[in-house]
């Protein structure tokens, strides 16, 4: 089952540019990023053992999990700053703080061991 591309922040995922890039020298083809990516960012090509970014809109933006696991430093992502600017010039600041408000009762519970309620 593909993970369906949703808005980020109520801005269109298509939009943004965030996405890991594979340096092909450095990729030594171990599969972490491919099989470690739950949003299924990448494929595998079998024949050169690389990992090949399929689905670039699939990437949570901000996410850097396969840049942090994989071994080579194959997998570079644009600056953290450009995110930065984003929320900034989209005022993505005043959605989050209201989501946060809405959805008190189920983010303070996630915070109680094991999911019981407080």
């Amino acid at each position: 089952m593909e993970p369906s591309v949703k808005p980020w922040h109520g801005i269109s995922r298509e939009t943004i540019e965030w996405h890991p890039t594979v340096d092909e020298e450095k990729c030594i083809g171990c599969g972490m990023c491919a099989t470690g990516c739950g949003r299924k960012v990448y494929g595998f090509d079998y024949d050169r053992k690389k990992a090949v970014v399929l689905r670039p809109v699939n990437c949570m933006v901000a996410c850097v999990t396969c840049a942090n696991t994989c071994l080579r430093d194959a997998i570079s992502f644009p600056p953290a700053e450009r995110v930065r600017e984003l929320i900034k010039k989209e005022k993505i600041l005043v959605a989050a703080r209201k989501e946060l408000d809405e959805r008190k009762e189920e983010l303070k519970a996630a915070l109680t061991p094991q999911g019981d309620k407080a």
